[in-house]
């Protein structure tokens, strides 16, 4: 019997090529774009699932309550303080604590300076922690001490050119002189689908590293590392959950701010979270980029909209050849079939269509999976058995997508009735109601094509905005170099500087602690004259020629000027409490942004300039509060994304801690780099020249929403393309099946032009309606989406009439070869019969 299916089926296929053709390859690209979605989602929730005990293993992270300070912008950050990290080990449920902080000090290697960009600071074993798997060595004796050191397998092979470097010492030099370390083993890489973003991991004592900077040790806001703790067997979190509020209160000490004694846990908690929800998690500030669940989200519900597509297009070209095939149902029912058997008959070719149509999809997706890994950056792999195998989804998938193409033309098929059929020629019979479903299932389709154009534009839009929008700065032409903050670099900064300035092509040199798209930063509480409520800006430590060098503009008053000696707020190198308390003493003189001067309650920047403010900077406790004056406003200025909001901003002149150089310059990009480069090998050998251009940084601060708006457009395609080979399809057989109607119009006197008027009006309507579906749904996403942007485009009607406008051109020029065919067709030839 199944035999016979099957043989029927083949057959029906082979005798209508084209609706077999349009079947086929719909379902294909639906298969296969709901494939990939499927990869690509497993891949992005299996991040550190293969982490040796991940369930024992959890990151400490710090989130911000909503509350009604301003200052405080809720949220969550992986990282965390270094003290926060040592507390955690008073909770018994836990095993083991490590701290991780990153930093690139300069690396010496056979006298030779380098640079490791995952290089970590640990304070204990990090591997009893995070047990990857190793090379060499051994991980219960690898980080057991101070001076001790793991490379990573790839950091190994570039630095060695082989794994077995165990016993080998690499020397690291830090502003406190250089240290030599052993290395004591070697880790494999984290895979790409980890959080952990690792190349050294050097093991040391952190107050004897840090010893001189009190804050970092003692602090509870500053947020400069991640905190990992392994939980100890059927230890549970939960438990550890209930108690956090206890331990904060316990252990987070009041401190000052703003002249006032307060606690700065009342608007912060600590959360552990497990190490395999890391990556789709809300906090941000981790080693590598994250995810979000609700473009997980959006990336499945279009691969399976893409999918019921080419369902659609099954179920729309059965039931409009149904009148071929009600013959056939016919003869079947008089010789004895049974309504089961026919409805049997028509899933088995449903599921022939859809088997062919995942054998040709897999196929697919084994062919494109290697351009979308490198597209993504990702580690897609496509396995049938075993862990991480397709092969029961891809059974599903047939039963499911065959079951549900085949369905309702099989209940629709197998209802017609012999006497019904068979007198008065009744062989283009179609059943009342499928004129309509079909109409409905079109509209449906163009719904969504018409949605993902309107996405796609949007997308294009917001992310062409974010790179051409005014930062409050000249951004581009700009060579951003790092490492500006050595110790190294002090005593021939400023001979560095002077020569690089003379470098042919450099127009303006200056040095901060901000650059284009830089992450690090400091934040300040002030209090204006007066008021009762001190303020939070962000700090950046900058020199006299910062401002002139990214063109921001003054507003009032003037910027910093070497001559000053106020306006340098530089502590000596070796600076202890008398230092610190003197300059308390004496203050400095401050430049602020626009935004901080209206947070401090100036509209008007003049009334600001010559004004004093009290600035808790240090140790409140131990110097006081520092009267800071303010000399300058300058124009506001976005030195990140554009997701995140203008800040306002506070900055200081300081000779030391500026760790980025920025230069102006104009000319060839690459001859100006060349030639920093030699003057700096030439001044500074034993530190690495690390440079990129503003250009480029800004491209890859937007790529994440390129590489969506790349996504959006390629789903807009297939889209498009699955619904007007199902629109092809039909307006072949409505086509076919009104010819005597067309006939009889011309013979009454119908010109071409009024016959295909009369066709592309019968196809238009769809789209037309598809319009007023997909126009609202549309707008509520990418009004949804844009609302993550502090700046962004007008959702203006231009997108939504656009995709309108291409749609409808596109499907009248799929229908517009019919309509041509039929309308100069001799109606002699439709109606010689008759």
């Amino acid at each position: 019997m199944w035999r016979n299916y099957l043989t029927v089926a083949v057959r029906a296929l082979a005798k209508n090529r084209t609706y077999a053709f349009i079947n086929i390859f719909g379902l294909t690209i639906g298969l296969a774009a709901c494939l990939a979605v499927l990869l690509y989602i497993r891949y992005e929730v299996s991040y550190d699932a293969s982490l040796a005990d991940a369930e024992r293993t959890f990151q400490l992270q710090q989130w911000i309550n909503a509350s009604d300070d301003p200052n405080l912008a809720p949220g969550g950050t992986q990282m965390t303080s270094y003290i926060s990290g040592q507390r955690l080990r008073q909770f018994p449920q836990i095993e083991q604590v490590v701290y991780v902080g990153r930093q690139q000090p300069v690396i010496l290697q056979e006298g030779r300076g380098t640079i490791s960009k995952d290089f970590v600071y640990v304070d204990g074993p990090l591997f009893d922690v995070l047990r990857l798997p190793f090379v060499r060595g051994d991980r219960r004796t690898a980080l057991t001490s101070p001076g001790s050191m793991v490379l990573t397998e790839t950091e190994a092979l570039r630095r060695f050119g082989t794994r077995d470097v165990v016993g080998r010492t690499l020397t690291i030099v830090t502003s406190k002189g250089s240290t030599d370390f052993r290395i004591s083993g070697v880790v494999q890489d984290p895979p790409r689908n980890s959080h952990l973003a690792l190349s050294v991991v050097a093991r040391v004592d952190f107050e004897a590293l840090f010893g001189g900077a009190v804050p970092f040790l003692t602090e509870w806001m500053p947020k400069n590392g991640w905190a990992y703790a392994r939980l100890r067997a059927h230890a549970k979190v939960t438990e550890i959950a209930r108690q956090m509020p206890a331990w904060e209160r316990r252990n987070i000490p009041d401190q000052m701010i703003g002249g006032e004694r307060q606690n700065p846990g009342t608007d912060v908690d600590w959360r552990l979270v497990n190490v395999r929800d890391i990556h789709l998690g809300e906090a941000q500030d981790g080693m590598r980029p994250t995810n979000d669940r609700g473009t997980i989200f959006a990336l499945a519900v279009v691969g399976a909209l893409i999918l019921a597509l080419g369902v659609v297009n099954f179920v729309n070209l059965a039931t409009a050849r149904a009148g071929q095939r009600a013959r056939e149902v016919a003869m079947r029912k008089v010789l004895g079939a049974s309504r089961r058997q026919l409805m049997a008959q028509f899933l088995s070719e449903s599921m022939l269509v859809t088997a062919l149509a995942m054998v040709i999809a897999l196929a697919l997706v084994e062919l494109v999976l290697p351009y979308i890994n490198a597209f993504l950056d990702a580690e897609l792999s496509l396995s049938y058995v075993g862990e991480g195998g397709v092969l029961l989804p891809i059974l599903a998938l047939i039963l499911l997508v065959g079951g549900a193409g085949g369905l309702y033309p099989a209940f629709f098929l197998s209802r017609f009735r012999p006497a019904a059929v068979l007198k008065a020629n009744k062989s283009s019979a179609e059943t009342p109601g499928s004129g309509r479903l079909r109409s409905v299932l079109v509209v449906g389709q163009f719904a969504v094509s018409i949605g993902l154009i309107i996405c796609t534009t949007i997308i294009y839009a917001q992310t062409a905005f974010a790179r051409t929008v005014d930062p409050g700065y000249q951004r581009d032409s700009i060579l951003q170099i790092g490492n500006a903050y050595r110790a190294a670099l002090r005593p021939v900064m400023d001979t560095l500087l002077r020569e690089i300035g003379l470098v042919e092509g450099v127009t303006s040199v200056g040095r901060s602690t901000i650059g284009v798209a830089t992450w690090g930063m400091e934040n300040m509480t002030v209090t204006a004259p007066g008021a009762t409520q001190p303020v939070e800006f962000e700090l950046y430590r900058v020199d006299p020629a910062f401002f002139r060098t990214m063109r921001i503009a003054t507003v009032a008053g003037r910027t910093f000027a070497k001559d000053q000696a106020r306006d340098d707020s530089t502590l000596p190198l070796a600076a202890d409490d008398a230092d610190a308390a003197a300059r308390a003493h004496r203050g400095y003189n401050v430049v602020l942004n626009e935004l901080a001067a209206r947070q401090l309650g100036y509209n008007r920047p003049n009334d600001l300039v010559g004004r004093t403010l009290l600035a808790d900077d240090g140790d409140v406790e131990t110097v006081g509060r520092t009267p800071v004056t303010v000399i300058g406003i300058v124009g506001n200025s976005r030195f990140r994304s554009i997701r995140d909001p203008v800040a306002p901003m506070m900055f200081l002149y300081e000779r030391y801690q500026p760790g980025w150089l920025l230069v102006r310059y104009s000319g060839n990009p690459a001859e100006v780099r060349q030639r920093i480069e030699r003057v700096w090998k030439r001044i500074a050998p034993d530190v690495p020249f690390e440079a990129e251009f503003s250009e480029d940084i800004v491209q890859e601060l937007y790529a994440s929403e390129e590489t969506r708006g790349i996504v959006f457009a390629v789903f807009a395609f297939l889209a498009i393309l699955v619904a007007c080979l199902g629109l092809f399809g039909l307006a072949a057989f409505i086509a076919e099946r009104r010819t005597k109607e067309i006939g009889i119009r011309k013979v009454f006197g119908a010109t071409v032009r009024d016959i295909v008027k009369l066709l592309a009006w019968q196809f238009s309507k769809p789209v037309v309606l598809a319009n007023l579906i997909a126009w609202p749904v549309a707008w509520w996403v990418m009004r949804d989406w844009l609302n993550g942007f502090d700046a962004r485009i007008q959702l203006g009607l231009e997108p939504f009439v656009l995709a309108g406008l291409i749609a409808l051109i596109i499907a009248l020029g799929t229908v517009a070869a019919h309509a041509f065919k039929v309308a100069r067709a001799n109606p002699i030839h439709a109606l010689r019969y008759e």
